[in-house]
């Protein structure tokens, strides 16, 4: 067996480095002059970012995408969007099952890390589930874009474009091949409700997904399905009020709006913050509560096992019930008539504090290096969080930042998009645990 295991990758090192070599590739293709307008190539660095932001389905943009890249280019982007968001692996999977080869347990083990699935029972029912559930919702939305936008705008563009964005919110990535986003589409009843539909079922993630369709009952849903319905739908709903309320008169946002866009735009950024990265209204001209909420709902992100990021609804649930069991003097954590182990909440607690480190260590060095430009504090730690949180949402930041911000932003979005605490695994080295255990004693808390 120590045998057949030797030269064996953990998956929880071999996703970065398939990750990393996506990444690799991206650049390459997109540093070629082929990739940029007119034959000019957009430069290593730029390249590398926007790769990085592809794979990682994150969406902040260095460069104008739509301006700056060409029809290759904007393909490469597309393709790196997919793999990146529903996983190398999965796509292993599916030429595996194509080709008529076995999977076997250690490709097993990979999908079960890639898709923080629970098992490695019925991974490949589930990986072929994604590309179904993926693609289905794709083919809809690509189609019912095109049918409305190409009267306007001419069929084949139309088509082209509602592919791109069908991909992008689906994958939760947020480019845009326009350099306003989708601002234009503020009061477009079509546009809000596909592009919603797509990045709010992408962030509730394939388990969760396929958990509703198999089973469509409240009552049968596994406890991870209800407790990530519960808080996605906690944190939209206080998003979209949050929004509506606060940004009502703003001029630079909802105050020259009529009512039906004003509902329109709080909706869409009020979800917005979950992973998205699209925008409806200017995010720098936002209150700055209202920057500090989307803060705050972008490092909870979206569910594990999605396309999205940030620390996860499922890990931010669990901490709450958590602290809500302590309040309460309870000796166990309960949701839904179960308990939730210990361990659990200790994982979710680890998850928290490392990536809490991570967003303030980077915070402080971009601080540093972009102190030569007008950058504020806020708009530096707001970029920070929508790298980390693979949002891709920015006060305008991005395209001024110095070619050491643009490699601590890639930094960020590479993390935050394997995860702080698969990250931790994959470098941590083996240790046995100890077979005894230190005298216990107390320690003052409070």
């Amino acid at each position: 067996m120590a045998r057949h295991m030797k030269g064996f990758v953990h998956p929880a090192r071999l996703i970065p480095l398939g990750f990393a070599g996506m990444i690799f590739i991206g650049t390459i293709l997109l540093s070629l002059p082929l990739a940029g307008t007119n034959g000019h190539s957009v430069g290593l660095l730029n390249a590398f970012f926007t790769a990085t932001s592809a794979v990682c389905v994150t969406g902040l943009a260095v460069i104008d995408t739509g301006a700056s890249f060409s029809l290759f280019g904007e393909l490469v982007i597309m393709v790196l969007i997919q793999i990146g968001g529903l996983g190398f692996m999965t796509f292993g999977v599916l030429f595996a099952v194509l080709l008529g080869k076995q999977i076997g347990l250690k490709h097993r083990l990979m999908i079960q890390q890639a898709t923080n699935a629970f098992s490695t029972q019925g991974l490949v029912k589930l990986s072929l589930n994604i590309f179904l559930i993926a693609f289905v919702l794709e083919f809809v939305a690509m189609i019912t874009l095109t049918l409305h936008w190409g009267p306007t705008m001419g069929w084949v563009p139309a088509l082209y474009q509602g592919a791109f964005y069908a991909i992008s919110s689906f994958n939760n990535a947020g480019f845009s091949l326009s350099p306003d986003s989708l601002s234009s589409h503020v009061g477009d009843p079509v546009v809000n409700t596909v592009v919603i539909s797509l990045f709010v079922i992408g962030g509730l993630g394939f388990i969760v997904v396929t958990d509703i369709l198999q089973k469509r009952r409240w009552r049968r849903f596994s406890l991870n399905t209800k407790l990530v319905l519960m808080t996605s739908a906690i944190a939209t709903v206080f998003g979209v009020l949050f929004v509506l309320i606060v940004e009502w008169g703003n001029p630079a946002t909802l105050g020259h709006l009529s009512i039906t866009e004003k509902i329109w735009a709080s909706l869409f950024q009020g979800v917005m913050p979950r992973s998205s990265g699209y925008n409806t209204v200017n995010i720098g001209g936002l209150m700055a509560a209202t920057q500090f909420v989307f803060i705050i709902l972008m490092f909870i992100g979206a569910a594990s096992g999605s396309t999205g990021g940030g620390i996860k609804t499922n890990t931010f649930a669990i901490l709450m019930l958590a602290l809500y069991s302590v309040v309460r003097g309870r000796s166990e954590i309960r949701a839904f008539h179960r308990r939730i182990s210990f361990d659990t909440a200790f994982r979710a607690l680890a998850v928290i504090m490392i990536s809490l480190g991570i967003v303030f260590t980077m915070t402080i060095l971009l601080t540093i290096t972009e102190s030569g430009t007008d950058a504020q504090f806020l708009s530096i730690f707001y970029e920070t969080v929508s790298a980390f949180g693979t949002v891709g949402s920015s006060m305008g930041l991005t395209p001024h930042l110095t070619p050491a911000g643009k490699v601590i932003i890639i930094i960020t979005m590479f993390i935050g998009r394997l995860g702080p605490l698969a990250l931790a695994y994959a470098l941590a080295q083996k240790n046995k645990e100890a077979k005894f255990s230190y005298p216990e004693e107390k320690v003052l808390i409070g």
